[in-house]
């Protein structure tokens, strides 16, 4: 019950943040990078949005930040460039609902997004250890669909093969996945493939090792699943990127913990 009021408080803070344009200080030399795993409707947890949620997270995205691919902010970053409010949205995995219902709403409103996919997961019906526990079995977009995102005109990244932990295993494990999984995606998509982000993308997780595995490999960014804003300083093999859940009470109690971070 305390939980639920101090969301209802955090989101009438943030309409008066966002509405008085305060946010606009607050978030002055910005970039931010945010990240969802499932968009549907038959799973309350904390790494599904329901599908009218997403689409007011679109909509709040659209209002109050220039929404940009994620390679942009990459270039700005690596050039040293001032932020100017960057939002990207970002997926992690590759579930089939990302296709189904994310992809129509992002095209609807003519936002860029990118894709990250566990290749090895692609049209296959294998269940990852944090999905073992669900009633209904969550699927996992083909290679066709994840074609389909790449034609339409959306990035596809790398969240390597297996969505190994690469924070706990030896390099003669984590090299392979970093780099397998950028080769069979440039296959599949007849495209360069140079995004990549983190499984377990916390803090402890990302070992300094294995983040310069994935610069030597090709790609231009590394994505955690962490922190806050981008400035214009950020390391891109340091990106920032904040995942977007049912944990907040509404798009605009997102808008004022990020802008909170800043204050």
């Amino acid at each position: 019950m305390l939980a639920r009021a101090k969301g209802v408080v955090k989101s009438l803070v943030g309409r008066m943040v966002f509405g008085s344009r305060l946010d606009r200080v607050l978030l002055d030399d910005s970039a931010l990078v945010v990240a969802f795993h499932r968009v549907n409707d038959t799973l309350q947890d904390g790494l599904t949005c329901d599908v009218a949620t997403f689409a007011r997270y679109c909509e709040f995205f659209a209002r109050h930040f220039r929404v940009v691919s994620l390679t942009e902010v990459v270039n700005k970053l690596r050039a040293g460039e001032q932020c100017n409010r960057e939002l990207a949205i970002t997926f992690d995995d590759g579930y089939r609902d990302n296709y189904e219902n994310a992809a129509p709403i992002l095209q609807r409103m003519n936002l860029p997004a990118t894709f990250f996919v566990v290749s090895r997961f692609v049209g296959t019906d294998i269940v990852p250890w944090w999905d073992e526990h669900l009633a209904v079995r969550q699927s996992w977009m083909s290679w066709e669909q994840v074609a389909g995102l790449h034609r339409a005109g959306f990035e596809v990244g790398s969240h390597t093969s297996s969505h190994v932990d690469l924070g706990q295993v030896p390099a003669e494990q984590a090299w392979p996945e970093i780099v397998q999984s950028r080769a069979e995606l440039e296959e599949r998509l007849g495209a360069p493939v140079t995004l990549f982000a983190y499984p377990y993308g916390d803090a402890n997780r990302m070992t300094e090792k294995h983040r310069a595995f994935v610069q030597e490999a090709g790609y231009r960014c590394c994505c955690s699943c962490f922190g806050g804003l981008n400035a214009r300083d950020t390391d891109p093999f340091r990106l920032r990127r904040i995942p977007v859940s049912s944990w907040y009470r509404s798009p605009y109690d997102f808008g004022f913990q990020v802008a909170a971070r800043r204050a």
